[in-house]
């Protein structure tokens, strides 16, 4: 009996000691750093469908390389930074803290923020905050061609152009394929600087000369010949028309919204709490 109990003693010391092991983990090891592996089952998703055996090879061979740098590193660096692992533990609490609380943010904005915009929503904002909408550069209205100097209708062209009937207009509209370039809406406000990178050659023109509202450019190079009439012109600091400025005004009214519903629902929240004795302060 003694012999017995001597036995089962010894059994146990071995097996506090690691004599023994029992392997429960099943996986097959493709590579070891220290006491890290890196598994064949992590590997699944390492090669796509459809990728050739040899190029296979060489991902898995990368990502391996890249797996035991990476654990190389960290050894190293947390050898070397220990006296940082306190602060490096809090801010990876932080982190994700911060990760579970904007992802709920997202979710609840997602489900109720209300995204429809009306034109009165964008006309009030307007009104309510115009003066924060002073361009910072010139905006034209304006039409534009480009046409080459032999076309043979050249002279039924410019005329089409420079007329302000509706009809002449359409005309115009139906001989864009015998057109090098052309801008025809003289409703769309115009950044100058897009209008003189769309047409180099107007960046010779003086440029208090060209920003006169009613004003008809003729100018001509080798090749072609361009025809600009400057409907409306805004300079710098004046306010920017509404229709520019839309979808940027959508942009802030959304953001107002998300900061409004995220307000509410951090105080409805604080609000329930305090009833249910959730909380409380010292």
């Amino acid at each position: 009996m003694k012999q017995l109990i001597v036995y089962i003693c010894l059994f146990f010391t071995l097996l506090s000691c690691d004599y023994f092991t029992i392997k429960d983990d099943t996986r097959e090891a493709v590579a070891r750093v220290n006491d890290t592996y890196l598994y064949k089952t992590d590997l699944k998703n390492v090669v796509s469908s459809g990728v050739s055996k040899n190029d296979s090879i060489l991902l898995v061979n990368n990502y391996i390389n890249n797996w035991i740098k990476q654990q190389l590193l960290l050894s190293k660096a947390q050898l070397n930074l220990e006296n940082k692992a306190e602060e490096f533990d809090a801010l990876v609490k932080t982190y994700r803290e911060d990760l579970f609380i904007n992802s709920y943010k997202e979710a609840v904005v997602k489900q109720y923020l209300d995204t429809v915009i009306t034109e009165n929503d964008i006309q009030d904002f307007y009104a309510k905050n115009n003066q924060t909408f002073k361009l910072n550069e010139e905006l034209l209205k304006l039409k534009y061609i480009k046409i080459g100097k032999d076309i043979y209708n050249k002279e039924s062209v410019i005329k089409l152009f420079k007329s302000s009937k509706k009809s002449d207009l359409d005309s115009l509209h139906s001989l864009e394929m015998s057109l090098k370039s052309h801008h025809l809406n003289d409703s769309v406000w115009v950044k100058y600087t897009d209008l003189v990178s769309k047409v180099p050659i107007l960046k010779s023109e003086d440029k208090n000369q060209l920003l006169k509202k009613d004003n008809f450019i003729e100018k001509e190079d080798s090749l072609s010949l361009y025809l600009v009439h400057v409907k409306d012109v805004l300079k710098r600091n004046d306010i920017a028309p509404t229709s520019y400025i839309t979808p940027t005004i959508k942009q802030m009214i959304l953001h107002q919204r998300k900061l409004l519903l995220l307000r509410n629902i951090e105080e409805t929240l604080i609000d329930d709490a305090r009833k249910k004795q959730q909380f409380e302060t010292y």
